[in-house]
């Protein structure tokens, strides 16, 4: 599959750009995106974890009573925006990727509060999953982020930036989709896996998923049969899970429960993490761990079941409501 020789943002993006500046969040634009099927769930309030563990994900939260966009779904938010994405315009290109967070203002945002031991992390993601990078650009003197790039196959990536700036105080997820020249293989993610293999480290994730309400999912390292306990700190904790949602890519960004020299939290074998679906429906997750100073990713696929009704207990007896209860 062949798309067009540029690295084109899609126009709805910029159609809704100006929106943000008014703090209003604008939508990404992008046909995957707002996928069908979605948006009877975007009224929530909850972007991100569940059971007390908000703090642990990224993503936009609105106030009690406010309908809320889960997170990666937006260009802008609270008068915050994602800039246009610069870089190789085909794949196997080599260059340079760049960006700026706009402010309120309209100018590059420079000062940013670290987050998880970065300023900014940024995901990219192609859209059917096969490709996801998690990577730190660095920022220069006018607010421009940059970091060595070459993408691995042409097709349609979104791009997530998950930062914090200082004047807001708020973690906030924003991200645009875009369009690579070249040629790759679709690989849709479509049957649930949950023991990934890499360089020799199996991974095994345990856990159901349930929409709208927190999750405890847990990821058991192993490598040549055995249980691996020297795990290493990465980005402030034992483990760094994202989970993407299929489809529209709304965006789960989660940390797992403790960190390292808290007196409770071991490195391995299991690393536990708190994790609230938007919905019900199937989710690619990636899981970057470190050892031996070398970050890996597992990846998965888990399908969020609906919730249970709160009146689904049938245990009451009807017989009398027809009318001809017994004399």
């Amino acid at each position: 599959m062949r798309t067009p020789a540029k690295l084109a943002i899609y126009a709805g993006s910029l159609a809704v750009a100006v929106a943000g500046a008014f703090g209003v969040g604008s939508l990404t634009g992008s046909p995957i995106d707002r996928a069908e099927g979605h948006g009877e769930h975007q009224s929530d309030g909850h972007a991100h974890g569940a059971d007390g563990h908000g703090d642990h994900s990224s993503g936009g939260q609105a106030s009690a009573g406010e309908a809320s966009v889960p997170a990666g779904l937006q260009v802008s938010e609270a008068g915050y925006m994602l800039g246009p994405i610069r870089g190789p315009e085909v794949a196997g290109e080599t260059g340079v990727l760049s960006f700026e967070i706009l402010g309120p203002d309209g100018e590059p945002v420079t000062e940013f509060e670290e987050s998880h031991e970065k300023d900014l992390h940024l995901i990219v993601v192609r859209a059917d999953t096969a490709d996801f990078r998690h990577v730190h650009p660095v920022i220069d003197a006018e607010g421009t982020w940059s970091i060595d790039w070459e993408w691995t196959s042409g097709g349609t990536y979104k791009v997530f930036a998950d930062f914090l700036p200082s004047e807001l105080g708020e973690e906030m997820t924003l991200a645009r989709t875009v369009e690579v020249a070249g040629t790759h293989e679709p690989a849709p993610a479509t049957v649930d896996a949950v023991v990934a293999d890499v360089d020799g480290y199996t991974v095994t994730l345990t856990g159901d998923l349930v929409a709208g309400q927190g999750s405890r999912v847990t990821a058991t390292f192993e490598r040549d049969g055995v249980l691996v306990t020297d795990l290493e700190p990465y980005l402030g904790a034992y483990g760094h899970l994202v989970a993407l949602r299929d489809g529209d890519l709304a965006y789960i960004h989660v940390h797992p429960d403790g960190e390292p020299g808290d007196g409770v939290t071991g490195p391995g074998p299991d690393v536990a993490f708190h994790v609230e679906a938007p919905s019900s429906g199937t989710y690619r997750l990636f899981l970057d761990f470190q050892v031996d100073g070398e970050v890996r990713t597992a990846d998965f696929t888990l399908t969020a079941a609906a919730p249970v009704p709160a009146d689904a207990d049938n245990g009451s007896d009807t017989d009398a409501d027809d009318g001809h209860a017994d004399h």
